[in-house]
């Protein structure tokens, strides 16, 4: 960590700060979380870092999981991680360490809202506003195969009630608390009858509790259809783990950039807030990276640990900072653009802007996250 982070650790010593737990990562991560946590703390998030060490370099030394006991001692004290993306070392025998923290801590519920923000960053769907609620630890990420002959291997798909009841059930909330309007359920039980069947099962029971809330289901070949022609047809999607991966990147790059979203994952306990994209190791040290999602996850964290205010002016800061297109290399267009800056020009510009809102884009407000 550089000298200059020291300020970071504890940014104002105020009573009743909230722990977190900090992972810097790898290739662009330590710029971009630097850039993050500047611009929190300038907008008065009470918070405590912890930050600890994960991702290529532990690999590397023979940690098959990329995250040690230090770390773990850490999370577990704290129970909200910000995470920047790390680089997994190629090869085989590499754990998916994303994957080991959310079923570690039990983090069910993968959150990812996917918002077009025309005309300041191009897009074919303006008015898209769609968040896809993803169940996150079952399905075929439970990790099981083998291999059956010498020319068949097998992956096992594996879906509970319990896993259902609580991500469906997880959705409707998010839904109310949000002021969404409409829920809406991706299988493949047309096909895998048992498994996808048992999903969507539970969605039309769950969906009996909340009459306010319009339901509806789509078979996930023709609704991700749908969901790339029309995406201003849906509100909250929720699905098994698998599709949910898959669409849930494909709604972000078609709102606008897969650099621009942001993604919470929830626990009854715990929770993590971390970008979608990687670490893309080739931009690293140039000041160049966009830390807009990782910004975003950092204002759902806010929200989530009880300080909507400081999200609030966080979120709206960014919001007018893109509409005066103040861009970094990613998102710059010719004619909508008017500056191109990097990673640190970015979050200074955003903090100049602390106290300001929106005029084009709707500015926004911000509760408590739905647990």
């Amino acid at each position: 960590m550089s000298e200059d982070l020291t300020d970071l650790e504890n940014p104002s010593g105020r009573r009743g700060a909230v722990p977190v737990t900090v992972a810097f990562g790898d290739g662009i991560g330590p710029e971009i979380m630097k850039a993050s946590l500047k611009v929190l703390i300038r907008a008065g998030a009470n918070i405590a870092i912890e930050p600890i060490e994960i991702g290529e370099r532990l690999y590397l030394s023979g940690n098959t999981s990329g995250i040690g006991p230090e770390a773990w001692d850490s999370l577990r004290r704290t129970r909200v991680f910000y995470k920047a993306p790390i680089t997994t070392p190629q090869g085989g025998g590499y754990k998916s360490l994303n994957v080991t923290v959310r079923k570690t801590l039990g983090l069910f519920a993968n959150v990812r809202p996917c918002v077009a923000y025309q005309p300041f960053i191009a897009t074919k769907h303006p008015g898209m506003d769609v968040v896809i609620i993803r169940e996150n630890e079952e399905d075929l990420y439970a990790g099981i195969e083998h291999r059956q002959t010498d020319e068949v291997y097998q992956c096992l798909k594996l879906i509970s009630r319990p896993g259902c009841e609580k991500i469906v059930r997880y959705a409707f909330e998010y839904a109310r608390a949000h002021g969404r309007r409409k829920v809406t359920c991706f299988t493949k039980d047309n096909i895998m009858k048992m498994t996808d069947g048992l999903f969507h099962t539970v969605f039309d029971e769950i969906a009996a509790d909340y009459p306010g809330i319009e339901n509806e289901h789509w078979i996930v070949d023709i609704g991700a259809a749908k969901l790339a022609d029309t995406p201003q047809a849906f509100d909250v999607i929720v699905m098994p783990n698998l599709y949910g991966d898959v669409l849930s990147d494909v709604a972000a790059q078609i709102a606008g950039s897969v650099g621009l979203a942001p993604s919470a994952n929830i626990g009854e306990q715990c929770a993590m807030f971390e970008a979608i994209h990687g670490s893309a190791p080739r931009r690293a040290g140039q000041d160049v990276a966009n830390p807009s999602g990782l910004l975003l996850a950092g204002v759902m964290m806010l929200a989530h640990i009880g300080q909507p205010e400081v999200a609030r002016r966080v979120h709206n800061a960014w919001l007018k900072t893109i509409e005066d297109g103040i861009h970094t290399y990613d998102a710059f267009k010719e004619g909508i653009s008017k500056q191109k800056v990097g990673t640190a020009a970015f979050a200074d510009a955003v903090i100049e802007r602390l106290d300001q809102a929106p005029r084009t884009l709707r500015s926004v407000a911000h509760g408590a996250a739905s647990k």
